[in-house]
């Protein structure tokens, strides 16, 4: 993929609860590949309800959205895993086969994970070894388009870090779009912010 590829364009865009009360009003967005957008805003400001738009859990009142290629990191990581089933098991279901083992191992370490800890099923699991576990199946998976919601939450501040840093190394092979409550993150990681707040003043 060409460095400056578009993995995520959204066109004029319009989206609200009720037609009369619009959390977006022709809104666009284009997220290239080797970007990092930031999108920050208060509680209710619509974080939430654009990573469910781009997931295709909501339709657009008007406009467009498209992608190529997309994982997700979600806030709550007991929402992203079946709770009957062990973490290697649900890895297994949706990543390339190919190299798979060599792959894990490479990113466990990255992730100070154990092997033992992915034979484990998710409620066996602290919050935050549980979101590293999300992290670990979104990277395997080989996104064109990381959609990532506030995944340093249920991390140390060490953790956080570190974990950031992976997902920025990561961008040789893909974009991201970071739906954060933290403005020193956003500011720290991003190649461009959008400030849900101020785009609604306008």
């Amino acid at each position: 993929m060409n460095k400056d590829e578009a993995v995520l364009t959204i066109n004029n865009l319009s989206f609200g609860y009720s037609k009369d009360n619009l959390i977006y009003k022709d809104f666009n967005l284009e997220v290239k590949n080797n970007e990092l957008i930031s999108i920050v805003g208060t509680s209710g400001s619509g974080k939430s309800t654009l990573f469910e738009l781009i997931s295709k859990n909501l339709k657009p009142i008007k406009g467009s959205i498209s992608s190529k290629k997309v994982s997700c990191i979600y806030q709550d990581p007991y929402s992203s895993f079946h709770p009957s089933f062990k973490i290697i098991e649900q890895i297994k279901d949706v990543v390339n086969p190919l190299d798979l083992e060599e792959k894990i191992q490479v990113l466990l370490e990255k992730l100070n994970l154990t092997r033992e800890i992915i034979t484990k099923k998710p409620h066996e699991l602290s919050g935050g070894q549980l979101q590293r576990c999300s992290i670990l199946r979104a990277l395997l998976m080989e996104p064109d388009l990381l959609l990532v919601d506030e995944p340093t939450s249920a991390l140390d501040n060490i953790v956080a870090i570190e974990v950031m840093k992976l997902l920025i190394n990561n961008l040789d092979k893909c974009g991201m779009l970071l739906i954060t409550h933290d403005n020193s993150l956003a500011n720290w990681s991003s190649d461009k912010i959008i400030n849900l707040n101020e785009l609604q003043k306008d």
